[in-house]
């Protein structure tokens, strides 16, 4: 079969607003000799693709930007370097292409599909191949969409850390984003007890159904941290998945033990107008550590993928909604209502 020469992709012409997504036809680039030819199959999205497309996210982006950095799909073609990768098989790019293990450096961050480099809402793209991760046979590509930020964001922050989660520790949950939902099955899966909270009752419910042995609706409970200090007899939960940053970091650090971790996974609260928080202190008074996450590495995928395949019920992805490539704008809107509970996914 020859391959493709064209393909259809959606990029910016100005950034703004989602809205100002166009679909170009444009030449497929036939794979050089370390890079594979990769036929997307699904896209997920994250609160990071809406970031983008406001013009928010921070750093420089390429011109006529091709956004998204979640995808999985099916080899087509490889360079005649490439051994590791044949026709057919299914895989994912990890959030930095060159990111093979934990160190970072700047050329590395300079990597990052949908933001320092094009992304892959598009029909094909190539990849360097050390780039690629093998999907878990049990996922579909819809499921195996979610994994490259979302779920590898939360794998990191809980078991890839100065300390890993272990069974027996009480981990707080905010939110059921992808990132959020993610961390509650890995925590379920490891043994550790889970409070969630959410705005929504009907959110908490599905995060009881995942495993969550206590929930909280931060409407009903503004004052949730004191909430959380009497579900652990005043005691505080071992860690902290912390999603909005600025909005609840001081009600964080009240929540955590000492001696605690506290995983900054998300950006909700918005960039800039950061409230006083005291920091400082708890660090040092009560042994507190607190610590940025920023997506994974190849190894990291590869090891989470491991725990997948072990635990193949307790952490299949959960997908909100799928949409087809030509309403990609609406699956945009659905994400940005948050109406959402775990992945918004784009298939082509």
């Amino acid at each position: 079969m020859s391959l493709p020469s064209t393909t259809r992709q959606y990029s910016y012409p100005k950034l703004g607003s989602y809205n100002n997504l166009v679909v170009q036809e444009v030449p497929v680039n036939a794979p050089k000799s370390n890079e594979v030819l990769v036929r997307t199959h699904a896209v997920s999205l994250q609160f990071r693709d809406l970031m983008v497309a406001s013009g928010a996210y921070p750093g420089s982006l390429p011109p006529n930007l091709v956004p998204c950095s979640d995808m999985a799909g099916e080899v087509i073609a490889v360079g005649e370097d490439v051994k590791q990768w044949n026709k057919g098989d299914r895989v994912c790019p990890n959030f930095f292409i060159d990111r093979l293990h934990d160190q970072r450096t700047p050329e590395i961050d300079a990597t990052a599909l949908g933001g320092s480099i094009h992304g892959v809402l598009t029909e094909y793209r190539t990849f360097p191949a050390h780039s690629l991760v093998a999907i878990p046979s049990h996922l579909s590509y819809e499921e195996a969409s979610t994994l490259p930020c979302a779920a590898l964001t939360a794998y990191n922050a809980l078991l890839s850390g100065f300390e890993p989660l272990k069974a027996g520790d009480t981990i707080l949950v905010q939110g059921t984003g992808g990132v959020s939902i993610f961390a509650l099955q890995f925590s379920v899966a490891s043994g550790a007890t889970v409070i969630a909270t959410s705005s929504s009752d009907e959110k908490l419910k599905l995060a009881t159904k995942l495993g969550a042995k206590h929930v909280i609706n931060y409407k009903t409970v503004p004052n949730w941290d004191e909430e959380v200090l009497k579900l652990t007899n005043g005691r505080g939960v071992d860690r902290v998945i912390e999603v909005a940053g600025n909005a609840t970091l001081q009600r964080s650090i009240s929540s955590v033990k000492l001696d605690g971790s506290i995983d900054i996974i998300g950006l909700l609260g918005g960039l800039g107008n950061i409230p006083p928080v005291d920091i400082i202190g708890p660090c040092i008074f009560k042994g507190l550590r607190i610590r940025g996450i920023y997506v994974g590495s190849v190894a990291q995928f590869e090891n989470m993928n491991r725990l997948l395949a072990a635990n193949i019920e307790t952490t299949r992805p959960i997908i909100d909604k799928v949409f087809p490539f030509e309403k990609a704008k609406e699956a945009y809107a659905h994400l940005e209502s948050q109406a959402h509970v775990g992945k918004v996914v784009i298939t082509i």
